[in-house]
C-alpha cells in the first residue's frame, strides 16, 4: 500500500514504541493515527500499558516482561496492513457543540484580533463559529484539544510574552490553531471568548469532554446564557449537545 511508504517505527526508551504515520499534519494522516489507535485499543493485548495518539503518530508504551518489543512490532505491522485511506473510512465522527461567550471580560483580546486581521468583531465571531474543527489530539494540560481547520483570515501570531494565568474555559487563537483551556494555566494565545463547559473534570466518569477524532463546533452565546449554562454545569444538570459528522462533511 502506498500509504505505508512514509510510516516509521521508532524506539522510545525501554518501554515505548512510536509509529510515525506521515511527515505532515493533515486530516488524512490523522485518520490513520485514529484507525491504528482503535485497532490497538480494541485488540486489548496484554502488556500494552498506554496508547497515545498525536497529530501524526501513535506512541505505544508496554510492559517488556509481558510483551516483547518484537511481539509488539509484529502486531503493529499486522494492523498497518489493515489501515484504509480517509475517504474509504465510514466511521461517523462525533461533533461536540461548545457554547462560547465572545468578547468583553471573557474574551479580552477579541477586539485586538479583529483590528489585527482587519475584520469587524462580528465577522471574527462568525468565521470562528462557521464550521466544526477536528480534534487532532489532546495535550499540554489534561483535556486541552488541539483543533485543526482555523480559517486563514483568523491566523494571528502568538503572544511574545505568555500570560501567567489563563482562566479555565478560555477560548483562544494562536498562529493557525484554536482551542480552549481546560484548567487555569499559562498560555500565549489571544483570548477571544470563554465557554462555561469543563473540558476536563476528574469527577466525571469520562473526565475529558472531547477525544481525538471528535469535532468541536463553537456556538456563539450571550453573557446571560453563559452564566445560566455555567450554573447548570456546576449542578450537574447540563446536557451536552452532540451531533455527528458523516462522509462529505455534513453534520446531522
Amino acid at each position: 500500500m502506498n500509504m505505508l511508504q512514509d510510516i516509521k517505527l521508532m524506539i522510545a526508551g525501554e518501554y515505548g514504541l512510536v509509529v510515525e504515520l506521515g511527515a505532515v499534519i493533515s486530516p488524512e494522516v490523522n485518520a490513520l493515527v485514529l484507525q491504528l489507535t482503535r485497532l490497538l485499543t480494541d485488540n486489548n493485548r496484554q502488556g500494552i500499558l498506554e496508547i497515545v495518539p498525536t497529530y501524526r503518530s501513535v506512541a505505544v508504551y508496554f510492559d517488556p516482561l509481558t510483551l516483547t518489543r518484537e511481539e509488539l512490532t509484529k502486531l503493529i505491522r499486522q494492523f498497518l496492513g489493515q489501515l484504509k485511506p480517509m475517504e474509504t473510512e465510514c466511521v461517523p465522527a462525533r461533533v461536540v457543540y461548545v457554547p462560547v461567550c465572545y468578547g468583553g471580560v471573557l474574551g479580552p483580546d477579541l477586539e485586538f484580533v479583529a483590528k489585527y486581521i482587519g475584520l469587524p468583531v462580528r465577522e471574527v465571531i462568525a468565521a470562528h463559529t462557521a464550521k466544526p474543527y477536528l480534534v487532532y489530539m489532546l495535550g499540554f494540560t489534561p483535556g486541552f484539544p488541539y483543533l485543526g481547520g482555523l480559517p486563514e483570515q483568523l491566523v494571528v501570531p502568538r503572544q511574545e510574552t505568555p500570560r501567567n494565568q489563563v482562566p479555565a474555559g478560555s477560548v483562544g487563537i494562536g498562529g493557525n490553531q484554536t482551542g480552549f483551556y481546560p484548567i487555569e494555566s499559562p498560555g500565549e494565545w489571544w483570548l477571544i471568548g470563554r465557554t462555561p463547559l469543563k473540558a476536563f473534570d476528574p469527577n466525571r466518569s469520562n473526565p475529558f469532554l472531547v477525544a481525538a477524532g471528535d469535532y468541536v463546533q463553537f456556538v456563539d452565546i450571550g453573557i446571560d446564557e453563559y452564566f445560566t449554562i455555567r450554573r447548570e454545569v456546576a449542578a450537574g444538570l447540563y446536557t451536552l449537545q452532540v451531533g455527528h459528522l458523516g462522509q462529505g462533511g455534513e453534520g446531522h
